[in-house]
């Protein structure tokens, strides 16, 4: 009677396992038997999440970019040598505002579209 209350419990630990994998999505095939299987989705990138970084650092060129198109480029340059004036923070802000290639090719795509 143990053993069959011990079988059952790691069947149902094993279901469990299984159903929380198909949490994530599934696809599902035909055998050659006819017997559907599901199977789960892998998981890519289960760690950092690498897409949500890159369109923060997208995002963040854009800006500069639409910042650099609608002040021109003395204006921008005079803003940025005022936050190299202030403190720590400020002067960590004005190294990452400054002009580099990327923002002057978004400026330059989003110029006609300003103003």
């Amino acid at each position: 009677m143990v053993e069959t209350r011990q079988n059952f419990e790691e069947r149902l630990t094993t279901l469990g396992r299984k159903h929380a994998a198909l949490g994530n999505g599934y696809t599902t095939t035909l055998r050659g038997d006819g017997l559907i299987v599901l199977k789960p989705k892998r998981r890519l990138g289960r760690g950092f999440p690498i897409r949500g970084l890159l369109a923060l650092v997208t995002g963040f060129f854009v800006f500069k970019g639409l910042m650099l198109a609608s002040l021109g480029d003395i204006t921008y340059n005079e803003r940025v040598a005022k936050l190299q004036q202030g403190g720590h923070l400020e002067q960590f802000s004005s190294h990452l505002m400054q002009i580099d290639p990327v923002t002057q090719f978004a400026a330059g795509f989003l110029e006609p579209f300003v103003d």
